[in-house]
């Protein structure tokens, strides 16, 4: 028995050791990359909000419809605010100069009388003067003639002064009316939700007959042409990343297949809740359908190269060292890293045989 034991015992160390797993350094390619995920938005996607409260009166669009810029997606109804615009509208009419032309017709009539009332005492009292030097008439005659000019004199320039003032009042009613005809006008406006984009209505957040208030959230437009891959990288990655970096991004919508996408802009303020920066990427090629708020995950490709020595990471001893088949260990430089594999700058060299450490 006890030699039927020892014959097992080595067998079996035996087998153990051919169980180790053991390779060769092999040459192929290898990309360092930065993990991210995020969510698709399309271009210019913006929320539309209510600049007004009231009810919904009516909504003239329905979800996926394409629209224009500037035109009407729905109606508020406040007539409070009507009545308002009407009321601007009868005082913008009532004091327009159009309208009180006949006031400065009289005013000018009374002008042109006492001018020429002016002119005709101007001449009487001239001539008086002329009479009361050679001594011809009396002074009564004179002094009234005298006095009779000056208060002409003084009718042309009162006429005159309320004529003009009475241009300038009129021109400031009408001013003011219309500025505030102009005002209600646009105070309207906040009541008519307008597309500010050229897009596609991707979803309307209320319904006929809902009461809003000011600020509050209708609809969901963008631009359905271009799709923005919106990622949150951690504060420690982005600063390895730039503009222009391949990204490559894999969509649940689109399971096992993979799309190339490249950096588009970095914010340069990071979120202080999740301590991460918002970085864009636009597809080279977009999949064939695609909606906003898809999630995605995609690795942000720092350097890569095409032929290097690689071992798996498991293989590494503390990131500094591998353990050769005949159990020697040795100290090694690591390149690009990714998920599953490294890069060895020096240390070994393809023909070296490498056993797997033990966990």
């Amino acid at each position: 028995m006890k030699k039927l034991l020892s014959l097992i015992i080595p067998l079996f160390l035996f087998a153990c050791k051919d169980k180790t797993e053991k390779l060769h350094p092999l040459y192929s390619s290898i990309s360092e990359s930065v993990y991210a995920s995020g969510s698709i938005k399309s271009k210019n996607q913006y929320l539309a909000f209510a600049n007004a409260a009231g009810i919904v009166k009516s909504i003239i669009v329905n979800e996926g419809d394409t629209v224009k810029k500037g035109s009407p997606l729905l109606f508020i109804a406040n007539d409070v605010q009507k009545f308002s615009k009407n009321n601007a509208e009868l005082a913008a009419q009532y004091a327009d100069i159009a309208a009180n032309q006949g006031k400065l017709n009289e005013a000018k009539l009374l002008v042109d009388l006492a001018k020429n009332k002016l002119k005709n005492d101007s001449a009487l009292f001239a001539r008086q003067s002329v009479l009361w030097k050679k001594q011809i008439g009396s002074k009564v005659e004179f002094e009234q003639r005298e006095l009779a000019f000056q208060n002409a004199k003084t009718s042309y320039i009162s006429a005159l002064v309320k004529y003009e003032d009475l241009k300038r009042v009129l021109a400031l009613n009408s001013n003011q009316s219309k500025t505030s005809l102009q005002a209600s006008s646009a105070l309207e406006s906040e009541f008519t939700l307008k597309s500010e984009i050229n897009g596609v209505v991707y979803s309307l957040l209320k319904k006929q007959g809902e009461l809003i208030g000011p600020q509050t959230p209708l609809a969901v437009i963008g631009d359905a042409s271009v799709f923005i891959l919106e990622m949150q990288v951690d504060e420690y990655d982005v600063f390895k990343i730039k503009t222009g970096m391949p990204v490559l991004v894999s969509l649940d919508s689109y399971k096992g297949q993979v799309f190339d996408a490249l950096v588009s802009k970095i914010y340069p303020i990071m979120n202080d809740r999740s301590k991460t920066f918002l970085v864009e990427a636009k597809f080279e090629k977009a999949p064939p359908r695609i909606y906003p708020n898809i999630s995605f995950e995609a690795s942000i490709v720092i350097r890569s190269k095409e032929k290097a020595l690689l071992v798996p990471r498991n293989y590494l001893i503390g990131d500094t060292a591998v353990l050769k088949s005949n159990g020697e260990k040795v100290r090694v430089s690591l390149g690009l890293k990714d998920y599953q594999k490294a890069e060895i700058l020096s240390g070994i060299s393809e023909n070296d045989e490498l056993q797997k450490p033990k966990e």
